[in-house]
């Protein structure tokens, strides 16, 4: 193996292919130090000599061809007896099947590793460079059945995915295969030193460093095994190599003027009309959120005011330059009203609310000018405006006192109490307004739509806000990241969640990439939706799998704060059995914890005082029985908080019973339970999860523990999935 990995690159360059040959892929690999096989090249059957053939009993005989990515599927791969004669009669097989088919440049001879064909003992490795992330390193179970095993495995289980920019350390710990090889098993010890898996990851991301995207775009090793001398070994691989120039970071943009946008000191609205309509309901939202008329300006000629605003009749009658500037004329019109902003200098940030820009076939000359001005003015000393949207509903901001949202007070009520440590970053404006819909008692600092991401990105958003120390949940919502983008928000994600605030990601559209992952088994693996999954929670974000997931996340830290989920001993209470049973039915990673000497005295204190010890005893599920009262719920409540084995509680209340105060007025008054809990965990430092598990009638009771900062549910088993994906 003489060849180097630049001759390697630049031969497949000269000669304009964007693929490598297995040959030259695994020299590559050997060049950043994988152990790969040894191996005789030939250029075709007739150059075959004795010398040629390798140690050992076995030779393996490969086809060597550019456009045969999967050479097992096709017969391109041949075990056989190391003899002249066995190999002469393959060569002349695969010769005969494949060279008038294929770009065949020649047949490899390569040394025959013995290994066990079974799980554990193949791995796939797959180097790929994706549009999100940009290089990402995934390891899951290998082989020919590689896509099979994956699909039959635990989402979480069947792959690791790793990142040269975000991963500090390799964990394996929730890696199937990694863990079935590098971990005793029934006696039996390892497969392989777990540092040695560690040291062939690292040599990868290493080569991805040096490689990608500039050289190379993808390599799939398959099988990695691990051969029966405790080695590991590639023996297969596809190497791809760019067909475009790609971005190694993603696009700067003047994110300072990010401030402006959020808490402008002015603002103008254009699209406004006297009947009615969105853009009325835009200024009318603006002024009822307590914004300055007096810093406000309508673009409207023929006006000299409207709803008690100033009116001019252009961009450029603006007395002055304005901060914001939300549009809500005609998506035709976007453009030019934007190349006249830019061009006069009129707007720090533009808000566009219309769609039908880049979602409508037709529209591509209008977009080009739109972004051909913007890049214009990126390269000028102001570097433009930052544009959000289009296609969004724009912005409801607290510190701003502004509000685009187009939805009329009566039908979106806010609460009007104090404000949320939320920032809620949607790409759907729909899905924003009616997340927030169902949360009577939420008021978030910030609400952001997207929509197109013609500029401003989730990224851009999530890498400023992490720097207002006022916000404690980041809840996001994409459907797809600009490029480099996904990388942009897990580095903001990671510190976030480094500094004890949390981020919740729900993405949709969590399809397999099509058609590359007819093509590579990395890519149907390790798709977009698994690649934002394992890089996602590496960064310390929570991933919500659905809609329910999302808001009952919402809810649960924005009611926990800085609670934080520190351990996993858990106790649990309730008043009926069923739900006993339902909480450890349900206790995923949680274990039930066991209560101390002085805690199961002060319990049976409560029995004896509440009449329950002839019906109770002290365990974990703790069954209360319909006969508990309030005083003596908020006692057992303290009690099992206050033992040094309890990390956290869940305590449920089937609210039916006569022997609490859960309906109408007697549920308001001090002595209720829920007058209790919510001064019980004033100052309570352990996370306490309140069920109420009854029927609508017992919704208010739930509201007030909600307003009462107590996170609340009303299933059992909903609780436990949510605190579940929190940890």
């Amino acid at each position: 193996m003489t060849n180097t990995a630049p001759t390697i690159l630049a031969r497949a360059r000269a000669e304009q292919r964007h693929t490598l040959t297995e040959a030259e892929g695994l020299q590559i690999l050997a060049e950043a130090g994988v152990r790969v096989p040894q191996q005789v090249l030939l250029d075709g059957p007739a150059a075959l000599r004795a010398e040629h053939l390798p140690p050992g009993t076995k030779v393996v005989v490969k086809v060597v061809a550019h456009d045969i990515l999967h050479k097992t599927e096709l017969g391109g791969v041949k075990i056989v007896d190391n003899r002249l004669e066995a190999v002469a009669e393959v060569l002349a097989d695969m010769h005969a099947r494949l060279a008038p088919h294929y770009a065949v440049s020649g047949y490899s001879l390569n040394e025959c590793i013995e290994y066990e064909r079974a799980f554990g003992h193949e791995f796939l490795v797959g180097l790929r460079w994706t549009e999100d992330f940009g290089a990402t390193l995934s390891l899951a179970c290998g082989g020919v059945a590689a896509e099979y095993l994956a699909g039959q495995l635990r989402p979480g289980r069947e792959l690791s995915v790793f990142s040269p920019e975000l991963t500090a350390e390799f964990d394996l710990a929730s890696n199937a295969v990694a863990q079935f090889a590098t971990q005793p098993w029934r006696q039996q010890p390892a497969l392989l030193p777990e540092a040695s898996l560690r040291a062939l990851l690292d040599k990868l991301l290493t080569l991805a460093r040096q490689r990608m995207p500039a050289e190379l775009i993808e390599i799939e090793i398959n099988p990695l095994v691990i051969s029966r001398a405790g080695e590991l070994i590639a023996l297969d691989s596809v190497v791809r190599l760019p067909e475009r120039p790609y971005l190694t970071e993603p696009p700067q943009r003047p994110l300072h003027k990010l401030a402006k946008l959020l808490a402008p000191a002015s603002m103008a609205v254009m699209g406004v009309s006297e009947k009615g309509g969105p853009g009325r309901t835009i200024l009318q939202n603006i002024l009822a959120q307590g914004f300055d008329p007096a810093a406000l300006t309508v673009i409207k000629p023929g006006l000299a005011t409207l709803d008690g605003v100033a009116c001019v009749a252009d961009v450029s009658a603006l007395p002055a330059p304005v901060d914001l500037l939300v549009l809500i004329v005609p998506a035709a019109q976007v453009p030019a009203v934007l190349g006249e902003v830019i061009t006069q200098g009129k707007a720090q940030a533009v808000i566009v609310i219309p769609g039908g820009l880049e979602e409508k076939a037709g529209t591509e000359q209008l977009v080009a000018r739109m972004q051909q001005a913007l890049l214009a003015a990126r390269a000028s000393p102001d570097q433009g405006p930052l544009i959000n949207g289009g296609n969004c509903l724009g912005v409801r901001s607290l510190p701003g006192r502004y509000n685009t949202l187009f939805i009329p007070g009566e039908k979106l009520p806010f609460s009007a109490g104090p404000e949320s440590p939320l920032a809620l970053i949607s790409q759907s404006g729909a899905f924003a307004i009616t997340r927030l819909n169902q949360f009577h008692h939420v008021n978030p600092r910030y609400c952001i739509t997207l929509g197109n991401q013609s500029d401003l990105t989730v990224g851009d958003y999530l890498s400023q806000l992490q720097h207002d120390p006022a916000i404690e949940v980041f809840a996001v919502y994409v459907e797809g990241f600009k490029e480099l983008d996904g990388l942009k928000f897990l580095r903001a994600a990671r510190a976030i969640t480094a500094s004890g605030r949390k981020v919740i990601l729900y993405r949709a559209g969590r399809t397999q990439e099509g058609a590359q992952a007819s093509s590579s088994h990395t890519a149907s693996i390790a798709g977009n939706a698994a690649v934002t999954r394992e890089l996602a929670r590496g960064c310390g974000v929570m991933l919500a799998e659905t809609i329910t997931d999302f808001e009952a996340l919402i809810g649960l830290h924005l009611a926990l704060g800085r609670r934080a989920l520190r351990g996993r001993r858990l106790a649990a209470v309730s008043n009926a059995g069923f739900e006993c049973v339902s909480m450890a039915d349900n206790l995923g990673p949680f274990q039930l914890a066991h209560f101390s000497a002085a805690t199961e005295a002060r319990l049976k204190q409560v029995f004896a005082s509440e009449r329950l010890t002839e019906l109770v005893d002290v365990g974990n599920p703790l069954d209360l029985t319909p006969m508990c009262g309030d005083a003596g719920y908020e006692a057992v409540i303290a009690a099992v908080l206050a033992d040094p084995g309890v990390d956290l509680a869940l305590v449920g209340v089937v609210p039916l019973t006569p022997a609490l105060k859960t309906l109408g007025a007697a549920a308001l008054e001090p002595d209720a339970i829920a007058a209790r809990w919510i001064r019980l965990l004033q100052g309570q430092p352990k996370p306490c999860i309140a069920v109420i598990d009854g029927g609508s009638i017992y919704d208010e009771l739930a509201r007030l523990l909600e307003t009462g900062g107590v996170p609340t549910f009303r299933r059992a088993d909903r609780a436990l999935r949510a605190l579940r994906l929190s940890v």
